[in-house]
Parts: structure tokens; C-alpha cells; sequence
């Protein structure tokens, strides 16, 4: 088919007035001016109307399992608190909450224009269960600070489940849940089934307080379980894993929120990773700044994602990119549109292919209502606030008004 549309935004390029996409099977294959489309192409032309078309968002940053925990848990005094609270919320819930927490989650960010996501799940397990109604990375959280010893195990069991999957990847969850031993299995799988890596990394100053004082909420919490303390020795938690993990393009590095400038340069110099920010969540914990403009010095990629509903209201990434602008107003709407396209993308080796509009890209396309009173179509992108009246998943129309059906 040809969609037309009054303004296509291809990121890979400027917007185009009274645009076309021309879309065969899953697949871009032209874009350009409405007229010129016609002439080239064959294709049964659906005309939008006075819309904007552009490229599905991607999440680079999300934990579904957690959807039904809106609301559950108010901002907390400490993150140590926070774990506290979501691990007994998390011991309620069983096997079918779970699924239906990830399938409530997938519609409601689909409902938002995310057509990519890379959700983290606790339970592998559970995913040939689930339908993703989306494209969807599943990246398996493993935690093994309770059992060390057990860590190529609990490694490999999750690979088991994670393969029944078309795209996956492994995640230990954080320096303070998860081994070296745990980081370094995960690393030799990732490079033998060529699949990215995610982290948390640096999300508290808590984190900070352990490394350098070996005390500290967190600290006092890891003792309360009982549990060995992976101890830093007056190291960051940057500094930390660049000595036990060989960080490489692989990597998305979730959080860095509370880091020294010698941290990113430290990182900077080793490989450039990708960082993955979540902005309306780092308000709800009311971590320390987020040091936007030190990453931008040292050439760091950052991707947007929502996190969980345990820490956020919503799983829209219109929403994330407006929190980013508050904090942020020297950005650009262009600049953190291309966060959640373009960045995501990249983020996952899907460059070229997804977070664009361009020949050889997936059809994942989503359309939003121009705005005649904004004159730059970036900034009514952002501000946009509904639900999205029209996606496009993998070639295929997955939500139209009624007119379009």
C-alpha cells in the first residue's frame, strides 16, 4: 500500500510535506513526496489525511512484569525502601498476574506509538505464554546474590527459555544483586549468540554511599538478607564494573544517574556502550540530577524508556520526552524524538531497520494528528497527549479509526 500523509517525518531525513510511504509485505520500500510515490509505486494508496507519519517508538527501557503495581508503592524515602516495598508487593503476585501484567503492558504502550520494546523479565519462563503484540527484545533480569556459586547455572537455565523468543538478551540486574562470575557468563553468552546486554548501573547515590563508605541504607538492606556484600573498596560502581565486565557496544547501561565525570571517561575509554534514561522515573525517586550534558561531552547514544509502572504512571514515551525537556530545555523536540527512534534503534544493532522511515526499514509506522497552530511539527510530536489514532506493526495495521478500516 502507499500511505499518505500531510507531513511524513522519516528521522533519516526532513520531513516531507504531503508525503507517502509505500509499504510491501513488512517492509519500507520508498518515501518521498505523494505525487512522486504514485508515479513509482503501484500500491493502493490510504490516505491519512491531515496527519503526521513517522517511525514507531521504541522503549529502551522497561519492565512489564511490574504493570499491575501502579500506583502501589508512593515515592519512597530511600531506594533501599523502594526494594523493600516492590519485593513485598512482587511476593502477592503469581504466574498468571504476571501474564496478565505483560499483556496489559504491551497494549498499553502499543496505545502510546511504541511499536519496539525492550522489556526485562524476572521470568523467562513465562514468554512462551505470551503473544507480543509488538516487537519486542525480552532481556532475562538475573539476579544471584544469594547464591554466587550458582551463577553459570541460573545463566544458562534463563538462556533455555529466553531462546523461544525471536529477539532476546540477557540482563544481570545491577554490581549489588549480581556476581562478576554472573556478568562474565553472561558476556561469553552474549558473544556466542551474538544478542545485546543491559544493566542497572549507578541508578542511586546509595549505591555510591556503599562503594565508597561500605555502609548506607543499601548496605544496611543487603545485610538484612543475610547476603555477602560485593564490596567496592572506596571503588564508584562505574569503576567497579569496568574492572569485573568488559563493557563493549553490546551494552545498554541503564540509569548512571549518580556518577563522577571520571566515571564516564573511565567508560568513555573502554567502549562506547549505550545509556538508557528514564526520566519521569528518576523524578519519582528524586535521584540526584541526571547528568545529561557530561554524557553528550564524551559522545554517549542516550535512548529513553519508561522503566515500571512501580516507579511511573504510564508506559508513554511522549510523556518521558516532555520530563526530559523540563529538566533538559537546552535539547531540542528533534533531539529527544531522535532518543526514542533513532537512539533505540541503535541500541539494539537495529540500525537502519527500525526508528526510521526509509527503503529496507520495517513497516512500523504510527500517525499523529498535525497541529495547524504549531509550526514545528517536533514540537507537536512531543506534545502530543492522547493515545495514538493509528499504528502500523510489521507491515500490518494494528489500530485505525473507524474511517480508515
Amino acid at each position: 500500500m502507499i500511505v499518505r500523509a500531510r507531513t511524513v517525518v522519516p528521522m533519516a531525513g526532513e520531513p516531507i510535506d504531503d508525503g507517502a510511504v509505500a509499504v510491501t509485505g513488512d517492509t519500507i520500500t520508498d518515501v518521498g513526496r505523494f505525487e512522486e510515490i504514485r508515479q513509482r509505486q503501484s500500491g493502493e494508496p490510504l490516505d491519512l489525511g491531515e496527519q503526521i507519519l513517522m517511525p514507531g517508538l521504541i522503549n529502551a527501557h522497561c519492565h512489564l512484569d511490574y504493570t499491575v503495581l501502579r500506583g502501589a508503592i508512593a515515592p519512597p524515602n530511600s531506594f533501599s525502601d523502594w526494594i523493600r516495598a516492590i519485593n513485598a508487593e512482587k511476593a502477592k503476585l503469581t504466574e498468571q498476574d504476571y501474564i496478565d501484567s505483560i499483556n496489559a503492558g504491551f497494549a498499553e504502550a502499543r496505545r502510546f506509538g511504541t511499536t519496539t520494546i525492550l522489556n526485562l523479565t524476572a521470568f523467562p519462563k513465562l514468554i512462551a505464554a505470551i503473544k507480543e503484540p509488538i516487537r519486542t527484545w525480552w532481556f532475562g533480569e538475573l539476579i544471584d546474590v544469594r547464591n554466587p556459586d550458582e551463577a553459570e547455572r541460573i545463566a544458562d537455565e534463563a538462556v533455555e527459555f529466553l531462546k523461544s523468543a525471536k529477539h532476546w538478551g540477557l540482563a544481570p540486574h545491577a554490581p549489588f544483586t549480581a556476581s562478576g562470575r554472573l556478568y562474565a557468563r553472561c558476556d561469553e553468552i552474549a558473544r556466542r549468540e551474538n544478542v545485546p546486554l543491559t544493566t542497572h548501573l549507578a541508578e542511586s547515590r546509595e549505591e555510591m554511599t556503599m562503594s565508597f563508605d561500605l555502609g548506607g541504607p543499601l548496605a544496611e538492606f543487603l545485610d538484612s538478607m543475610g547476603v555477602e556484600l560485593f564490596e567496592y573498596n572506596g571503588e564508584t560502581p562505574v569503576k567497579h564494573m569496568l574492572r569485573t565486565c568488559c563493557f563493549n557496544e553490546r551494552w545498554i547501561v541503564a540509569h548512571l544517574n549518580s556518577v563522577l565525570e571520571s566515571d564516564v571517561e573511565a567508560l568513555a575509554s573502554s567502549a562506547k556502550c549505550h545509556v538508557a534514561h528514564c526520566p519521569r522515573s528518576h523524578t519519582y525517586f528524586g535521584h540526584e540530577p541526571f547528568n545529561f550534558k557530561l554524557l553528550q561531552k564524551f559522545g554517549f547514544q542516550v535512548c529513553l524508556g519508561t522503566d515500571s509502572l512501580a516507579s511511573n504512571s504510564d508506559l508513554s514515551l511522549f510523556a518521558e520526552m516532555r520530563e526530559l525537556l523540563r529538566k533538559e530545555p537546552g535539547l531540542s523536540p528533534h533531539e529527544v524524538l531522535t532518543m526514542t527512534t533513532l537512539n533505540g534503534a541503535q541500541a539494539i544493532g537495529q540500525r537502519d531497520l527500525l526508528g526510521t522511515i526509509q527503503p529496507g526499514a520495517y513497516a512500523d509506522l504510527i500517525s499523529l494528528p498535525k497541529s495547524p497552530s504549531a509550526p514545528d511539527v517536533f514540537e507537536t510530536i512531543v506534545a502530543f497527549e492522547e493515545t495514538v489514532p493509528w499504528i502500523m506493526v510489521n507491515g500490518a495495521v494494528v489500530n485505525a479509526p473507524k474511517s480508515l478500516l
